[in-house]
């Protein structure tokens, strides 16, 4: 869920020397083309050295947070030569620091952070960076590309954008279609990018018009509150994007309370009981926008890859990126046995 930037600080120890390039220019064959080529190992399964990899986040008060620390656990387990130093996770700013702080002292080789507030723990980021411990800024950005080495997470624009998308696909044909949107909290960034994607894709059908929006809070009640009030504002409706599969489970109690079918419902993050709906089929329920929480065990890959002066597999560069934003697939009853082991509970 990140927030402005997504650039990042190189930091690492790739360098090509210019020396031995030069060939001798008195021999009668002809002169070969030198061609800059990596060298640097890939990482790979196969075991490296031994690493620590401290793992700070928020606590785990919701579906896709639990699934974050699960996916740290389950890819650190698979290393044999992968200690995984995890905190307990803290929604306040001070004690999530303080966690950091304690990763810092242990002298762990790489971090891995996704902050409750990506701008409070910003300065105990650059404290480690300072320190010679790489940070992976795990979705909620840092505000200064100082404090983290790279920085992987979701595309919340890309959820909203791919969300209109699909929805405007299924009422292309629909004259004067109307659509309401159930979103998260709003003064967070990441609810403002969902927003803002949706929006634009809406501009490219100009024959469907977001009628009503209401702003809840990740939570089955609040889902269920809010969706109660639209529902009884709009009398029908055509689709509904609501922005959090967590919220979505009581916006589905609303809807059914309410006798209401005549719309097409597309959710927001991946959760197993929304992956459920779709395959069954039996709800209004069609879809769900992808906000992997998978990232989190690609976060443990980039440390130990990091920790063991690796590249990434699959790419030529000696040094891991400084970014990685995922896509945020659309997932229907199409393609749901694909997805489905991603699902979180």
């Amino acid at each position: 869920m990140p927030e402005t930037s997504r650039r990042g600080l190189l930091f690492g120890t790739a360098a090509v020397s210019a020396g031995a390039l030069l060939t001798a220019c008195t021999s009668n064959e002809p002169k070969k083309s030198q061609t800059a080529q990596s060298s640097g190992p890939a990482a790979d399964d196969k075991p490296g050295k031994a690493i620590t990899i401290g793992f700070a986040g928020p606590q785990a008060d919701h579906g896709w947070l639990n699934a974050i620390n699960e996916n740290a656990k389950s890819r650190a387990a698979k290393y044999s030569e992968v200690t995984l130093e995890i905190t307990e996770g803290s929604n306040d700013t001070a004690a999530q620091i303080g966690q950091v702080k304690t990763l810092i002292n242990k002298k762990v080789d790489v971090l891995v952070i996704l902050p409750a507030d990506g701008k409070a723990l910003t300065q105990v980021g650059l404290e480690a960076m300072k320190a010679g411990i790489p940070v992976i800024n795990l979705d909620r950005i840092f505000a200064s590309p100082q404090a983290y080495r790279c920085w992987i997470g979701g595309d919340n624009y890309g959820m909203g954008l791919n969300a209109g998308t699909y929805i405007g696909e299924q009422l292309k044909g629909k004259s004067n279609a109307k659509v309401v949107e159930l979103a998260g909290i709003d003064n967070l960034e990441l609810t403002k990018q969902r927003s803002q994607g949706f929006a634009d894709a809406l501009k490219n059908y100009p024959n469907i018009k977001l009628v009503a929006r209401q702003a809840a809070e990740f939570t089955v009640e609040s889902g269920q509150a809010k969706m109660a009030q639209l529902l009884q504002a709009q009398k029908k409706i055509d689709a509904l994007w609501n922005h959090d599969d967590d919220q979505g489970v009581g916006a589905l109690r609303a809807i059914q309370q309410a006798g209401r079918d005549e719309f097409l419902m597309v959710g927001g993050a991946g959760a197993k009981s929304a992956m459920d709906a779709i395959k069954a089929d039996d709800s209004v329920l069609k879809a769900t926008v992808l906000y992997p929480p998978t990232m989190a065990a690609s976060a443990i890959d980039l440390a130990r890859a990091l920790g063991q002066s690796k590249g990434i597999g699959g790419l030529a560069e000696m040094e891991i990126p400084t970014s990685l934003t995922l896509y945020s697939a659309v997932v229907t009853k199409d393609n749901i046995d694909q997805y489905l082991p991603t699902g979180f509970s």
